[in-house]
């Protein structure tokens, strides 16, 4: 069956980063995977993470930074990243910022990031 999902649910998070989920658990009720676009402004920065789930990066646009056990990665427009479940994760954006699409396999919840405080 085809579903059409006329718009993304927005969100919210700290740091001034938008979140847009198109398919996953808030917006399209799915929980086997989420698909969201996101824009983070120049600077941004979030805690490290070891999430339950594998996320696939799509970089549009400027630049993602992932800081992980082997070191500091920096992906840009048009790369892609996989970051692993169990993997300490940290992301952040490059000078101009960035925007990007993520895919989550389960879809993305806040209690499966392993977001440290």
């Amino acid at each position: 069956m085809v579903r059409r999902i006329d718009s993304a649910t927005r969100i919210p998070v700290p740091g001034g980063k938008v979140i847009d989920e198109y398919v996953g658990r808030v917006n399209s009720g799915d929980e086997t995977v989420s698909i969201a676009h996101m824009k983070a402004p120049a600077g941004w920065e979030e805690p490290a993470q070891t999430p339950e789930f594998t996320e696939y990066t799509l970089v549009l646009r400027g630049t993602v930074v992932v800081e992980h056990a082997g070191g500091t990665t920096e992906v840009g427009a048009g790369q892609a990243f996989v970051s692993e479940p169990g993997e300490k994760i940290r992301y952040s954006s490059g000078p101009e910022g960035a925007e990007y699409v993520a895919v989550c396999l389960p879809a993305f919840s806040p209690e499966g990031a392993g977001r440290e405080e």
